[in-house]
Order: C-alpha cells, then structure tokens, then sequence
C-alpha cells in the first residue's frame, strides 16, 4: 500500500525536466538543428523544462510505467519545440535519427526514473526505521549508588553495639513494688 503523500514527486519532477531537456538537445542534434543552444532558445528550454518539472511533480500519476512514459514524451515534444522556435532553426522535417533517440529515451528514461524513485523509497523507509529503533532502544536502568566497605562495617558495628530489641521484663519501678505486695 503506498502513502497518500508521495515524497518521490520533486524527484520524479526534476527527473523528468531534466530529462526531456537533455533529450531535446540531443535529438535536435540529430535532425540537424543546433547542438549547443544559445540565447533566447536555450532560456526557453530551461522555461519549458521547469514547467515540465512543476507539472509533474504536482499531479500524482498513475505508478504505472505507462504514465510515466507520457510525462517524459510530452516533456520532449515540448523541448523540441522550445528549441525549434529559436531564431537560428534550420530544420524542418522530423529526422529519422532524431524519431529513433526520442523512442529510445522514453523508455529508457522512464525505467531509469522508476528505479530512482523506487530506490528513494527504500532508503527512506531505512533510514525511518533504524531512526525508529533507535527510539524504541531499551535504555540501561541506573544503578543506585553502592554502599562502600567501610560504610557496610559502620552499619554492622553499629547494630552489634545498639540491639534492636530491649531487655524484657517489666518496667524498674514495676519491681521495685512486686516485693511490697502481699502474697
């Protein structure tokens, strides 16, 4: 069962803006565009790319692979066209070079972000759990202060000079008039 709030989602965000930038670039690359963006097309990317990040990281998708896989194609559709509205585009046909590394980086991207996220949750629930543990440790009872020899012999001198039960018999006076009674 997964938690209603979702630590991974900034991580799944970044994951894929960052993603779909650097696919972008390296696709554009490949159907001929510019490899190293400057300027105005290059603040666009990173725009669009954070917004990317944002939008990801805020709606809560399906765990499924599937969805993932749509995130980080709409992320580099978007990209490309970030890159493409640049002053100094050049091409204008989709390459076959450029289809192929946008279908390989999905999946590939969207497994990678998988097992990034996955791993997250398991060093999270670790880290909760020895965190936990060491909370719930059994803490040593304090000793209390044990008497020295030399205070252990006092106490014994002292019960062997002063008895705790007194002579019996009845009181002094109580005898001294015994004697003057009549028998």
């Amino acid at each position: 069962m997964h938690s209603p709030t979702d630590h991974t989602a900034r991580l799944r965000g970044a994951a894929v803006g960052a993603a779909s930038g650097a696919v972008a670039i390296f696709a554009h690359g490949l159907g001929g565009g510019t490899t190293a963006p400057a300027g105005s097309a290059l603040a666009l990317l990173f725009a669009a790319c954070a917004l990317i990040g944002v939008i990801v990281a805020a709606v809560r998708p399906g765990y499924g692979p599937i969805a993932l896989m749509g995130m980080l194609a709409a992320g580099q559709g978007i990209g490309h066209i970030a890159l493409s509205m640049s002053p100094g585009h050049h091409h204008h046909a989709a390459s076959p070079a450029m289809l192929v590394a946008h279908l390989i980086a999905i999946p590939v991207g969207a497994m990678a972000i998988r097992a990034a996220e996955a791993g997250m949750r398991r060093a999270v629930t670790s880290v909760r759990r020895f965190i936990l543990a060491l909370a719930d440790a059994p803490v040593p009872a304090e000793r209390g202060a044990r008497p020295t020899a030399t205070a252990e012999r006092a106490t014994a001198r002292l019960l062997a000079v002063t008895p705790g039960i007194a002579r019996r018999g009845p009181p002094a006076r109580a005898r001294h008039l015994s004697h003057l009674a009549p028998a």
